[in-house]
């Protein structure tokens, strides 16, 4: 994976930060870099891809934040993508984020690194909480053991990493170590020996440690495999693999790649007899997680508590939120009024008023609760809670037959649709890869938000955070009733066994969730200030021309656009030509729908809200709002579900399906209501 970020600097250091999910890895990165830092996605692949930048005394140090991973077999996309960037040799050091309070797991991806011959720093993070449960570590005596640097640190309280950086650099200036090897038996010893002198001369793994390979093809590791196989010797070297993997079956009963498994365990054991001791205790005793699992978690509280908890983060986000909306709204009225008045052409003074400032600032007036909500959302996670959340519904939606993993995409979908649905990729069957792709479009992203909170300050002042609440609980259930039925009639099969880790709950630091905060609405004030910006101008010409007509009727472009489509939406409550173009010009981003209504009707309170009041009913408005959460998704989720399903036909599909259920869902609610007298 050669050159897969921007070319070094002569002054730059490259520093590779590698670790367990949930080891606090994010919050290191965050330390060194704090906002300074670049999100996309590594060359060729939709996993995330996170750099910055840490100065050190002239020092530059380029920080590159590896996907979380338990292990690199390269069985996913995650760990294919970690070992391969640390294999290119781009990374002058890699930091190794490890849990002091769980060694045994996370020491396991450790043991990788070094038989791979990284440069390695090992970062014992959470160091504060290994020693409340009495874990001493003797810091001299691990690194002596693994000849490497270990530095104790608390990520989250900005502990030790000045300590680390001054190891990391000391060390990228010596380079590795002395050679790391696990001793993997006499049954294996001389044939893994074989190999390496059988692969010396294969031109294509010959830029890799030779031990290394040896290893990763009897564990039958299908990149490597690839590699040798492009070889004019492959046929000698897969033979000679067969006979040695025979060999070890034969002599111990376990296959190779169980066997490398056992002794690296054995060996890490060993190792944190030597280095670690624990205040033996008569009696096992239960710590605060566990304390708090047993009623967050337990079979009948779980589920209240989940519900409960979602329904206060709305009502937090909206009892703060929506008197700032006000201001923000007399702000943009101001700007807009003050801007128009200072063009003499008429046609240009209604771009930058109405166009402009109009569209983009209807959406931007909700960037209070945008942010609140992210704020409350990255208390729950930092918390360690929406893990859990995820535990609990993983045992619903295997009771019901679904993947208890695909919950994970359908959270991260609240923030937005586009990363949840790349988060599929973490599901390693197809069938239930396919299902959570399909169903995950359902669950209420950000960009849907501004529509809710639009509706609900016009109708439902007194019930902001129940109405809301039963919007992204809609998503959750259709979301889960439609993978039944994908699952039944399109993608049958048995459901994959999956173990969920839950981490310990920890107090968020004000500093990362405000970050966290920060990271997601940025995004979405720069979805405004670009695709919304760009959308909101067309959406005036349309509204401006044909010449001559007035701004924004039902003669012009706009109006006749939505007036064409109006009928298909009269059965559901709101058939009027506004609420058509709203939603069709919502394809492009969905916060376009409230930006459209911005360049139709102004910003300001009295003028938007008196707009919405007399053309909607509260019962047709909680219909639209239905609606919008429902219909076909976005253009960047369309493109992202081609691109993950490298299919066009389950792509028209995914369309076509949401279409018709927000279509029939709307008609449900708008007619059910009438027919209970609530029209």
């Amino acid at each position: 994976m050669q050159g897969n970020s921007e070319a070094k600097s002569l002054n730059e250091m490259v520093v590779g930060l590698a670790g367990n999910p949930n080891s606090g890895k994010t919050s290191m990165f965050n330390n060194l870099t704090g906002a300074r830092h670049q999100v996309g996605n590594w060359p060729g692949v939709t996993v995330e891809k996170k750099e910055g930048r840490h100065v050190r005394d002239g020092q530059v140090i380029r920080v590159v934040d590896l996907p979380g991973t338990y292990s690199l077999g390269a069985f996913s996309e995650d760990e294919a993508v970690a070992r391969n960037y640390i294999l290119s040799g781009e990374p002058d050091l890699v930091v190794n984020i490890v849990d002091a309070s769980n060694l045994e797991r996370n020491l396991y991806l450790t043991t990788q690194l070094l038989e791979m011959g990284a440069n390695l720093v090992i970062a014992l993070n959470m160091f504060d909480e290994a020693e409340k449960k009495q874990i001493k570590i003797d810091l001299e005596a691990m690194a002596g053991i693994l000849a490497v640097p270990v530095v104790p640190t608390v990520a989250v309280r900005n502990k030790g990493t000045s300590e680390l950086v001054t190891a990391a650099v000391g060390a990228a200036g010596k380079g590795p170590g002395r050679t790391f090897r696990i001793d993997y038996g006499r049954e294996a010893e001389p044939g893994i020996a074989r190999l390496e002198k059988a692969l010396a001369a294969v031109q294509t793994v010959k830029h890799l440690p030779a031990r290394w390979v040896a290893v990763k093809l009897l564990e039958g590791d299908e990149n490597i495999y690839g590699r040798v196989m492009q070889s004019l010797k492959a046929g000698d070297i897969v033979k000679l693999r067969d006979e040695v993997a025979a060999h070890i079956e034969s002599m111990t009963g376990l296959d190779p790649e169980s066997l490398f498994a056992d002794r690296r365990y054995g060996f890490i054991s060993g190792l944190i007899k030597e280095t670690v001791t624990r205040k033996s205790t008569t009696e096992d005793r239960l710590s605060i997680s566990d304390r708090i699992d047993r009623v967050v978690t337990n079979r009948f509280l779980g589920m209240p508590i989940f519900f409960l908890s979602m329904f206060a983060v709305f009502q937090f986000t909206f009892a703060l939120g929506d008197p700032l909306i006000g201001y923000v709204e007399e702000f943009f009225e101001w700007l807009g009024e003050g801007a128009g008045a200072l063009f003499t052409n008429e046609l240009i003074a209604s771009l930058v008023a109405d166009g402009i400032i109009g569209g983009v600032g209807a959406v931007l007036v909700f960037i209070p609760p945008i942010f609140l909500i992210f704020f409350a959302i990255s208390l729950l996670e930092d918390s360690g809670y929406m893990a859990r959340a995820a535990y609990i519904m993983d045992r619903f939606m295997h009771r019901l037959g679904l993947h208890g993993k695909s919950f994970i995409p359908l959270i991260v979908g609240f923030g937005c649709n586009v990363p949840a649905i790349m988060a599929c990729r973490t599901l390693e069957n197809r069938r239930d890869r396919m299902i959570t792709i399909l169903i995950t479009p359902l669950m209420s992203c950000a960009a849907r938000l501004p529509i809710y909170v639009l509706f609900v300050g016009a109708f439902f002042t007194a019930f902001q955070g129940l109405i809301i609440s039963s919007l992204y609980f809609l998503g959750i259930a259709l979301a889960i009733m439609m993978g039944i039925l994908f699952k039944r009639f399109l993608f049958k099969g048995e459901v994959s066994p999956f173990v969920m880790e839950l981490p310990p709950y920890r107090v968020p630091t004000l500093k990362g969730v405000l970050i966290h905060m920060w990271e997601r609405g940025w995004a979405f004030i720069k979805r405004a200030g670009t695709i919304i910006f760009s959308v909101v101008i067309v959406i005036w010409v349309f509204a401006s021309l044909p010449a001559g007509v007035e701004f924004a009727s039902r003669e012009s472009y706009l109006g006749a656009i939505g007036g064409f489509l109006a009928p298909v939406f009269t059965p559901l409550g709101f058939g009027t030509w506004e609420a058509a173009a709203a939603l069709i010009f919502g394809l492009l981003a969905k916060e376009v729908v409230v930006g459209m209504f911005g360049v139709v009707y102004g910003i300001g309170e009295d003028r938007l809200t008196s707009a919405i009041q007399t053309l909607w009913t509260p019962l047709s408005a909680y219909a639209f709002m239905v609606m919008s959460l429902i219909y076909i998704p976005c253009v960047a989720a369309i493109a992202t579900i081609k691109r993950e399903t490298n299919s066009w036909r389950w792509t028209g599909f995914a369309m076509a399906y949401s279409l018709v259920l927000g279509w029939i869902m709307a008609f449900l609610v708008y007619q059910g209501g009438r027919l209970l007298g609530l029209g």
